[in-house]
């Protein structure tokens, strides 16, 4: 048996204050998704203004980072080289998810929707960068 980090509810809370503060800082009204290492929701909130569908890409995003272990933008990319990988398994490739890492392993991602997908990606990079 082996021990293995965990994203904690304070760990999600710090994340989703991070991201907010840089998102307000640029008048950008997004959703933000934070999943567990499996790609499970731990938290949605869409902000003021934020579009519907916002809520299922950040969520889809978040999901993809999660399960592949891989920023988003990896498979954007991907895709451009190879269209067949759009045909991937629940896999949104757009720039704006962004996996957690600690001690080597995956706790979980961060998913960004709203605005332009780089921006996206800048929100939940403020999430993450506060794990350290």
């Amino acid at each position: 048996m082996r021990n293995k980090p965990a994203l904690t509810a304070a760990d999600v809370q710090k994340m989703v204050v991070a991201c907010k503060e840089e998102a307000a800082k640029n008048k950008w009204a997004v959703t933000i998704a934070v999943v567990d290492d499996a790609g499970f929701l731990l938290h949605l909130e869409r902000l003021d203004g934020a579009g519907p569908m916002t809520a299922q890409v950040a969520t889809a995003k978040a999901h993809t980072a999660a399960i592949t272990r891989r920023p988003t933008k990896f498979w954007e990319d991907r895709v451009k080289e190879r269209p067949s990988m759009m045909k991937f398994p629940d896999n949104l490739p757009i720039q704006g998810g962004v996996p957690l890492m600690h001690q080597g392993e995956c706790v979980g991602a961060i998913g960004v929707s709203g605005v332009q997908s780089h921006e996206d990606e800048q929100i939940a990079n403020a999430g993450v960068a506060v794990l350290g």
